[in-house]
């Protein structure tokens, strides 16, 4: 793996807390735990598109009226979807 700042191949995989305004924008919420990538030469923590492409579908699908302010990313991907898979994401 390399990072996607710098190039370096230090990096480490690890969680971090995140924060992410929900679909309709009413609020935000701190998702802990989150797999996190954390280079080691410039220092930046980041996560792959893949799970922020997982983070922003599961949000989408889900009833995020039952999400509280704080929920880990396990928790978070275990909430039962409302739709089988967004139909508005074209590029799938």
């Amino acid at each position: 793996m390399r990072c996607q700042w710098c190039n370096s191949e230090n990096v480490v995989l690890s969680t971090d807390t995140v924060y992410w305004e929900l679909p309709d924008g009413t609020r935000a919420i701190e998702i802990k735990e989150t797999p996190t990538f954390i280079c080691q030469d410039c220092n930046i923590n980041y996560q792959t598109d893949s799970i922020v492409k997982e983070i922003e579908n599961q949000l989408f699908l889900i009833d995020t009226k039952i999400v509280t302010k704080s929920i880990t990313y396990r928790e978070l991907m275990k909430i039962p979807k409302l739709l089988k898979r967004n139909y508005f994401d074209f590029y799938l």
